[in-house]
């Protein structure tokens, strides 16, 4: 093989796996009403798993030690606080990524 041939050869197979990675590449999706309720699904679990962990290790504190509602209502607040916590952090964070999205040049207003 000669030289220029091999060279015409590589550009025809590097056209060729840059059709093939712009055919298995994702395509964009229109569906971005579905994010919202994705995280308004999110958030709403995390609210309630903070106040299931907390009702439960309350409850669980009060049979060991035998002071059913003192503990139970104590951890139940904390699980609330915990889970109020986690949906503001979660919210910052999609706050973020929408931020990045409307800042295509990635410069940032707090420089």
């Amino acid at each position: 093989m000669s030289d220029p041939d091999q060279s015409r050869q590589l550009a025809a197979l590097e056209e060729r796996i840059a059709a093939a990675k712009g055919a298995q590449a994702p395509k964009p999706r229109g569906d971005e009403h579905y994010s919202a309720a994705n995280l308004a699904w999110r958030m709403v679990i995390e609210l309630v798993a903070g106040l299931g962990i907390g009702f439960g290790i309350g409850y669980g504190l009060d049979a060991l030690f035998g002071t059913l509602p003192f503990l139970m209502v104590i951890f139940t607040f904390l699980g609330l606080a915990a889970g109020i916590k986690t949906m503001m952090r979660t919210a910052a964070e999609f706050q973020g990524d929408k931020t990045a999205e409307s800042d295509p040049a990635g410069q940032d207003e707090r420089d």
